[in-house]
Formats: structure tokens, sequence, C-alpha cells
């Protein structure tokens, strides 16, 4: 039977270990995956264009597939034999892709995923163990960020795992970042130093989740990309395709919230000021984080006049600021609340591809 005929009468079944749906186009990495994990197992068809529950939605066509396609292969080693094509059925251009089983491990950046059930899974997941008798508050954190992955965009996914890093660095280097209590800050210069950094991470993290979001919208739903605003020829030319423009523009947007503007950064950004999930009071408790980490990143934590703006008769002028781990992970805690309600209504709203 000629493959293209397989995947016709395939569409409409439940998603299994050899069929994957995606109703929207993934990013090339997520593609990567689940290709790999296929091609590890007993081989499988993924299938762009149709949700979850087999409804078949179409793919749009402002975005070839076959660019992600092409991206995809370049990250797996070695490359697996696939074949691809747009398929039609019930007048809705579908994108299917064929995958053989491998002779050899085949590797996405050096990681090894195989099919289980319907679940692209790693082979050999990284566990990571804390300390004993250490600070309760990492495993449970921990333990939360690890069930919030169970419904989540890929740009989630990331997040969460850059989160679990610097628990983990908290829990080694605790005797510096907290040698007295996690509720107090730590006297000890290099614990100041490291917290200052491990606090912009946090923050960084957050921008970066926003702006991998964005660029996960805008994949799947590329009229969402056309806007009043221009762009330059050299920005044009120094991206090599469509879909390296796309990840362009999603950072290009988040310049204003790097710049401390929650609210411009919504107001400018309709993918995100429609999802109406942070009111006035959230956008400002976001703001003064954001001016948290300006202030660690730019004047070593010596509060200046521009902070105490937003921090009006909390601190003096040249007094350093400093936060407790324990304060730190309080921040941690709330943008992970923040992203977590930005993802599902992103996915509900703009019908995104779910990380397995």
């Amino acid at each position: 039977m000629d493959w293209i005929e397989e995947v016709k009468k395939m569409v409409g079944q439940p998603e299994s270990q050899t069929l994957e749906y995606k109703a929207v186009l993934p990013p090339s990495r997520n593609v990567a995956q689940i290709l790999c994990s296929f091609a590890n197992t007993e081989g499988g068809f993924l299938i762009l264009g149709v949700t979850d529950d087999s409804k078949i939605n179409g793919l749009s066509e402002d975005f070839h597939a076959n660019t992600i396609t092409h991206k995809a292969l370049d990250l797996l080693t070695p490359k697996p034999n696939i074949e691809y094509q747009y398929v039609n059925i019930e007048d809705k251009r579908l994108y299917a892709i064929k995958v053989y089983k491998s002779d050899s491990i085949v590797s996405v950046e050096g990681k090894v995923y195989i099919r289980t059930e319907d679940r692209t899974k790693l082979a050999d997941p990284i566990t990571v163990n804390f300390k004993i008798g250490g600070y309760e508050k990492i495993k449970q954190i921990n333990s939360h960020l690890e069930e919030l992955k169970n419904d989540a965009t890929y740009a989630k996914i990331s997040f969460i795992e850059h989160y679990q890093s610097i628990l983990k660095i908290v829990d080694d280097l605790g005797d510096i970042l907290y040698p007295e209590s996690p509720e107090n800050p730590t006297t000890n210069q290099e614990g100041k130093i490291l917290s200052r950094i491990l606090f912009s991470s946090v923050v960084d993290n957050f921008e970066t989740y926003l702006s991998d979001l964005l660029y996960e919208i805008f994949l799947a739903y590329p009229e969402t990309l056309k806007s009043q605003q221009t762009v330059t020829i050299e920005e044009v030319l120094n991206c090599s395709d469509l879909q390296d423009f796309v990840k362009f523009w999603a950072k290009q947007k988040i310049s204003k919230l790097q710049k401390g503007s929650v609210r411009g950064f919504i107001k400018d950004t309709k993918q995100i000021s429609d999802l109406q999930v942070l009111d006035k009071d959230e956008q400002d408790k976001i703001e003064k984080i954001l001016q948290i980490r300006h202030l660690y990143a730019h004047r070593n934590g010596i509060v200046d006049e521009k902070f105490l703006q937003f921090f009006t008769g909390e601190f003096t002028i040249g007094s350093e600021h400093q936060m407790a781990i324990k304060k730190i992970f309080e921040k941690l805690g709330y943008l992970t609340d923040v992203v977590n309600r930005i993802d599902l209504s992103a996915i509900d709203k703009y019908k995104l591809s779910r990380s397995n």
C-alpha cells in the first residue's frame, strides 16, 4: 500500500506507539524529538493538522512544514530514514511524516528518545537527587514543577527545567547561599554575588519563556505575526530562513519587558493581552520583580533613585538590596504560577501542541 494511503486510512485512529498528531506546526527541535522516538522504537507517523482527539483542522499555508522537517533532521544523529508530504483529507491540508525504524540509535543533540505507548520520552532521563537533610522547600518546589510538566507547551517545559537547575545549584551551595538560614540573606560575599545571579536568572527565564511561547504561537498561527510594525532588510537577511525570522521577531517583542515595562509589553503584544491572564495588580507585581533584577544586573544591588520610584519609602539610596533564598523562592514560585496560567490559556486559545 502507498504510504500516503496508509495515512489517509490512519487519520482518525487514536494516538499510539506508532502514531502522533499535532494540531499545529511545532518547533523543529520538538519535531526532531518525536522523529527520534519513532526511529528508536518501531517507526511511526507524525501527522500535523490533526488534534490529539483526532479532529482534522488542517495546517496554515503561511509556513512550509518542509522547512521545519529539514531543520529537525539536521538535529538528528544519525539521520533516520523518513518520508514526508502534504496530504489533503476532508478538504483540509495536513502534513505527514513517516519514520522508519533505525538500525542504529538515533539521538537529538546527544539525547536519546523512545516511544512508550503514545508518549515520547527520554530513554535515560536524568534523576536529580537533593541533599538529605537539606532545605526541604527545594524538594517541594521541584515536586510541584514536575507536576506542571504534565500539561505544558514546549516553552513551559524549558522554563521548568531551567528552574529545576536553579534548585540544584541552591541545594549544592547552601553553605554560602544560606549559611545561617534560608530566611536570612547571606553575609558571605561570594554568596551575595551568586544570589544576585540566581535571582537574575529566575527573571531572565521568565522573559525567555514568553519569547519561546510567542514563537510557538507564531508558528501555529502565522496570521498573529502580521502587524503594522516594520523590519529592516538587514534584519531579514540576518535570518537564515522564515523560522529563524519568526524566532528573531518573538525575541524582539520582549524588548519592552526587558526594559522593565510590563504594561508596555502586554499592550504591544496582542497574543499575550488577549489571554486576559494578568490584571493590573499582577502587572505591577511583575514590574517590581523586573526592577529588582535590573538593580542586581546593572547596579550590583545598590539602590538608586530609579529603584525607589517602584519601592517608595522601603529603601534608602546607596543601601545594598539583598534577598534571602526563601524570598527568591517566593518570587520563583510566583512567576511559575503566572507562567502556568499563561500557558494553559495559550494552549486553549491557540490550540498549541502539548509536550509529551
